[in-house]
């Protein structure tokens, strides 16, 4: 009577089963991909191959702002970026990295999407935008005190 673990275990560590000496992959790795894991997961790939024809987006330029709610509190918000963009996997991402809580609001003047993140995360924000390649450096503007 085998079980789905005896089997993974025995498909993986047999003693037919040699990795090469030179292989950069552990038994671990070799295991996970043999039962179907690949990859980490991109949240950012779909995003970039629905582009343009060169696969980048016309981005306009990004202004973070801060606002003053009551006594030390206050929120970031973060608009002008492109519709195209997914902004839910973007705070989602930005939420993880930098542990701060945020949502999506539709804003009502001219129904543009807007990031609103707690706290001041005007630094964090800006960093994850560059280092994520969504915007370039000359089109973050960040305002504030």
């Amino acid at each position: 009577e085998l079980s789905l673990a005896s089997l993974l275990f025995s498909s993986c560590f047999s003693a037919s089963f040699r990795p090469p000496a030179f292989s950069l992959f552990t038994e671990q790795d070799i295991c996970m991909a043999s039962i179907g894991i690949s990859a980490p997961f991109d949240p950012f790939a779909d995003a970039s191959q629905s582009g343009g024809a060169d696969g980048e987006f016309k981005q306009g330029i990004v202004h973070i702002r801060i606002q003053q709610r009551n006594g030390k509190k206050c929120i970031t918000t973060v608009t002008g970026l492109n519709a195209k963009l997914d902004l839910k996997k973007i705070l989602k991402a930005i939420k993880k990295e930098h542990c701060c809580n945020g949502t999506v609001l539709k804003d009502e003047d001219n129904a543009q999407e807007v990031l609103q993140f707690q706290g001041d995360q005007r630094d964090s924000v800006k960093t994850f935008l560059l280092k994520e390649e969504i915007c370039d450096k000359e089109s973050v503007k960040v305002h504030g005190f």
